[in-house]
């Protein structure tokens, strides 16, 4: 099959644009920009990996690694993985209503490669793994960021029940120390920082509210501005993604899957503690107790939870009076671990994805039809 041919009788290399000083000065600048975040987040996890780490004796440490009863760690990674296919699935579901369909391996390896992005930059895979999706299945990216959204409100909640189902029967065990080390601390930051949480709901409420009535006063000027017609248009492929929780063709299905996800999740937790003698004691709700804690460590803006998850699961077993040496042991394993499966499935999910992009565009181009030459 022949290819376009150049229209204009002058060489390609005569039409190229070369980049103004302005394109080069916004590209440094945004370049710039990325490599500061990623410091910024780098030092947040080095700092935060430094208060783990401190104090701890290296030989008990390294005593304890190798007393760990590594079985255990592998079927942590097998629930683990089954956990991604759950979240696949449940992805597909949300999809559905869309009326776009995509393959069940593409969403997989899109979910693979969002995580691998995360040790980049924390919060980066939500968008990473639209895109990828986006490209593979031809779906727009602003109605699968709605769909990530949903799923990310359902994981909160999710999160919520967990803890206030611990609050509720275990109070005066888990409740005051979840108040005098999460709780207590994160109010106390914010009345230094910005005053106290009455200012910070007057931020979040205040804000978006002023921000919608400048918008409905000026709109019809602003409904002019190409960038905000762009804006909209792409609030209205999110809003699209949002509502399909509520148009879900099999709801059943996404709700089991809803729950399933967070049952594995704890299958970890729980299978991790058997891997150390001195956790091996703890019952199937002190699982739950640090599953909480630990998705706790994940929400900090640091590369894939480095630093804040060991420091928050050290904290968290010192409850159960587990030295500082062992409950690290068990933050560096079952973080290392998963690590290092999220790093292994996100590039072999990239690399498939990127040949799967690649044929796509071959077989577009072969598929165009032949176009005469202007000047014969």
């Amino acid at each position: 099959m022949l290819k376009k041919r150049n229209p204009s009788n002058q060489p390609l290399f005569s039409r190229i644009r070369l980049p103004t000083n302005l394109s080069i000065n916004s590209c440094l600048k945004k370049k710039i920009f990325k490599t500061l975040r990623f410091l910024l987040f780098l030092s947040i996890a080095g700092i935060l990996l430094y208060f783990a780490f401190r104090g701890v004796s290296f030989d008990d440490l390294w005593e304890s690694f190798l007393n760990a009863r590594y079985g255990f760690i592998l079927l942590y990674l097998l629930f683990g993985f089954l956990s991604l296919l759950s979240r696949s699935y449940r992805w597909l579901l949300l999809i559905e209503p869309l009326n776009y369909k995509s393959s069940f391996m593409n969403s997989f390896y899109a979910l693979n490669t969002g995580y691998l992005a995360n040790f980049a930059f924390p919060r980066l895979g939500e968008v990473t793994r639209c895109a990828s999706l986006s490209k593979a299945e031809n779906i727009p990216v602003d109605k699968l960021f709605g769909t990530v959204i949903v799923e990310r409100i359902i994981d909160l909640v999710m999160v919520t029940i967990l803890m206030f189902v611990l609050i509720i029967f275990r109070f005066d065990f888990f409740g005051t120390w979840l108040n005098e080390n999460i709780f207590g601390p994160f109010v106390d930051m914010l009345d230094q920082s910005i005053g106290g949480t009455w200012i910070l709901l007057v931020i979040l409420i205040g804000l978006p509210t002023a921000l919608v009535a400048l918008y409905y006063a000026f709109r019809e000027k602003l409904s002019r501005v190409s960038f905000i017609q762009k804006i909209k248009s792409f609030a209205k492929g999110i809003l699209d993604g949002l509502k399909t929780v509520f148009k879900l063709k099999r709801i059943w299905a996404f709700l089991f899957h809803s729950v399933l996800i967070w049952v594995l999740y704890w299958a970890m937790t729980y299978a991790a503690v058997f891997s150390l003698p001195e956790t091996s004691v703890l019952k199937p709700v002190d699982g739950v107790f640090l599953l909480v804690i630990g998705t706790l460590g994940f929400i900090v803006p640091a590369q894939g939870g480095i630093g804040a998850y060991h420091y928050l699961a050290t904290l968290a077993l010192t409850l159960y009076a587990v030295p500082r040496e062992v409950g690290l042991t068990y933050a560096t394993m079952t973080h290392g671990a998963q690590m290092i499966m999220l790093i292994i499935l996100g590039l072999i999910s990239f690399m498939i994805l990127f040949a799967v992009q690649r044929k796509s565009r071959i077989a577009k181009t072969d598929s165009e039809p032949e176009l005469p030459d202007e000047n014969e």
